[in-house]
């Protein structure tokens, strides 16, 4: 796989003149040049249906008069650039209005994206339908013809269809499509056969070719979906949707799977299909970097224009970013990633509380945001990965503790681990009482929302005082723990008879019960702080957390004196006996309807950062990719350095012994 691939979207309606008019080789492979591309996904069929090469299987474009597909293979190959090939498999509106007896409907006959056919956009196809054998024809077809480097299959996943075709499946298995687990399982089972057929057809014509099923996001918790796949491309642009939050969430659960991954974002300044949209040169240029210190290879969004000429402004903005990565490369390639803490992810253990941004639940991208910010090292995790590796397990908010799990977090306990849980994590899977000992039991639910929290510890920034706590709770009494903090009760919740000045009551300032303690498992917090600190964004929050992270975890790997806004990861290159220390500076900030952008690059100076490195012994450090050697003071079981200026991001390079 590529470090410096472009997705080039041709989504192109059969209403647009003269298609591919202006393709050139030179100018295409200019453009690729001048942009540092070494990859490049182009379009064998797009969301409109058509074909953009003489197709047996497909119609070309009606305006397409020559073997587009083919010329873009030939130019980038000539100048040793890769081609995967893509094919839009959900979408095919030319043929949704031949067959709309093929398409996925909802409980109320409706179609998906788009409800019927009076409003502009796609209609998504069942793969339960006559049309997977059509489909399959089609890739068949692209993976014979072409020497692609790969096939990308695109708006795919888990559904749940109500066509007739469906109902009547499960009607003939004698099943109810009224009810929604059969429905459910039905999509797990038509999803499956898909990528099957699709596998069994491409590699029996080509046996090592990749092949990636974009759903827009990996889903945590499903290895057996990510595995049908050869790699994993993590689609997440920042200002479409995604947010800032997403990809980091996402990279830290991908790359403890061992697959080859890629960060996809894009060059537009909002959404897939912005013509004339722009990101900042800097914008690039992070999230680029945010792919490498996550172990990540790069993927960029652009789109073709229907004459079928590059876009110099894009290959100039793509250009800044994939220089910077050309000259990286080598520090970045097989790398394994060193983590303290595992986040054991809620969307992981099938808890349905996703809000918040595209493809986030609000507690895991609120904890995300606080180990980011606090610069801890974590993974993100589901309930099969190997928790003996981590020093300390988070469990956010919703994670009830089935009689597997528990098994395994016992294991980890046994083994000196400790768990940090809050709200209903830690209950049993019927939410009566603690499955984990936490030195607490459960009385009930919190009977006040917002309450207060009054910490028996002074916060970093704050000091003490009483914090308003606005998510929902659990009330507990202590059972063996030693409280950290105490819940105070409002006066009254707001109601209509019951209400005062502008917003929630004011603390009663009585003892409402521990709010946080600290037992022989770990530390528990009664509040859905990740999910509070994801909507509310308080800083006592992450005091709190940051705290009894600090007490969980009082021998971190790595600290180190880089503001809040950055990022900062430690990735391991085994082969070549070398750790290196990626740091990340930049701040997103919201324009226009809450888009958020990065582009004012300020430059940090004289970063402090210290390593334990237990049983490992350090032969020099040195600056990637500048080669420049970075003095450092060994230490009794590690060693410190001081990084004289980061802008925008930096590799510190770590050579060990032998």
């Amino acid at each position: 796989m590529r470090f410096r691939q472009v997705h080039l979207d041709f989504h192109t309606s059969e209403m647009i003149p003269h298609i591919g008019r202006k393709f050139s080789k030179p100018q295409f492979q200019e453009m690729l040049k001048r942009g540092h591309v070494d990859s490049i996904t182009v379009f064998a069929k797009c969301h409109h249906g058509w074909a953009y090469f003489p197709s047996e299987t497909n119609e070309i474009h009606p305006h397409l008069d020559f073997d587009l597909l083919g010329a873009q293979i030939e130019a980038a190959h000539e100048i040793g650039v890769k081609t995967p090939v893509y094919l839009s498999v959900g979408f095919d509106e030319k043929l949704a209005r031949v067959h709309p007896e093929w398409l996925m409907r909802d409980e109320n006959d409706q179609t998906n994206w788009v409800k019927g056919f009076m409003t502009p956009g796609y209609h998504q196809f069942c793969l339960n339908s006559p049309y997977l054998d059509l489909m399959i024809g089609q890739v068949e077809e692209v993976v014979r013809k072409y020497d692609a480097d790969g096939i990308f299959l695109d708006i795919v996943g888990v559904r749940t269809c109500y066509c007739h075709t469906c109902v009547a499946m499960l009607r003939r298995e004698g099943k109810d499509p009224r009810e929604k687990r059969h429905v459910v399982e039905q999509g797990e089972r038509i999803y499956a056969n898909y990528t099957q057929r699709i596998r069994e057809a491409i590699h029996a014509i080509k046996p090592e070719m990749p092949i990636f099923h974009n759903a827009g996001h990996i889903s945590q918790g499903r290895r057996d979906l990510a595995a049908m796949n050869t790699h994993l491309e993590l689609e997440s642009l920042p200002t479409g949707g995604w947010g800032y939050d997403h990809f980091p969430l996402s990279a830290r659960y991908v790359q403890p799977l061992g697959m080859d991954f890629l960060g996809m974002t894009g060059k537009f300044h909002t959404f897939w299909g912005e013509f004339g949209g722009y990101k900042h040169p800097n914008a690039l240029r992070y999230e680029t970097a945010l792919s490498l210190a996550n172990g990540a290879r790069c993927s960029i969004g652009d789109q073709l224009h229907p004459e079928g000429l590059m876009d110099p402004a894009t290959y100039e903005l793509i250009g800044q970013a994939y220089a910077e990565v050309e000259r990286k490369e080598a520090w970045c390639a097989d790398t394994t990633a060193i983590a303290d803490i595992g986040l054991l992810s809620v969307e992981s253990v099938g808890v349905d509380k996703m809000g918040g941004a595209m493809f986030t639940g609000n507690s895991d991208a609120g904890a995300v945001r606080m180990l980011l910010e606090g610069k801890f090292l974590f993974d993100v995790i589901d309930p099969d990965a190997d928790f003996d590796q981590y020093k300390v397990i988070i469990l956010p908010d919703y994670v009830l503790i089935s009689d597997r799990l528990r098994v395994k977090l016992e294991q980890f306990l046994r083994q000196g681990g400790k768990l940090l849980a809050s709200g209903k994590s830690g209950l049993d899977a019927e939410e009566r009482d603690f499955a984990i000992d936490f030195g607490v039991r459960r009385v009930g639910e919190n009977p006040f929302k917002p309450d207060y929290f009054r910490p028996k510890f002074p916060l970093r920034s704050l000091g003490e005082a009483s914090f308003v706590m606005y998510a929902a709770g659990q009330k507990i009494a202590l059972d063996g723990g030693t409280e950290l903090g105490r819940r105070e009760d409002p006066y009254f919740n707001r109601e209509v008879f019951t209400f005062s000045s502008h917003q929630h009551t004011p603390s009663s300032m009585n003892d409402g019960g521990p709010g946080m303690v600290e037992g022989a498992s770990g530390i528990y917090i009664a509040w859905n702080v990740f999910e509070d600190y994801a909507t509310k964004g308080s800083l006592f929050l992450k005091e709190t957390v940051l705290y009894a992270l600090d007490r969980l975890l009082p021998h971190k790997t790595l600290t180190t004196s880089l503001p809040a806004q950055g990022v900062v990861t430690l990735q391991e290159q085994q082969v070549e006996r070398r750790l290196v220390n990626h740091l990340l500076y930049a701040v997103p900030v919201k324009r226009g309807d809450g888009v958020e952008i990065i582009e004012d690059i300020v430059p940090l100076y004289n970063i402090d950062v210290k390593l334990r490195l237990p049983g490992r012994r350090v032969k020099g450090v040195y600056l990637a990719p500048q080669g420049t050697p970075l003095d450092y003071r060994p230490g009794a079981e590690g060693i410190e350095y001081t990084l004289p200026e980061l802008e925008c991001h930096q590799m510190v390079v770590i050579d060990l012994q032998d």
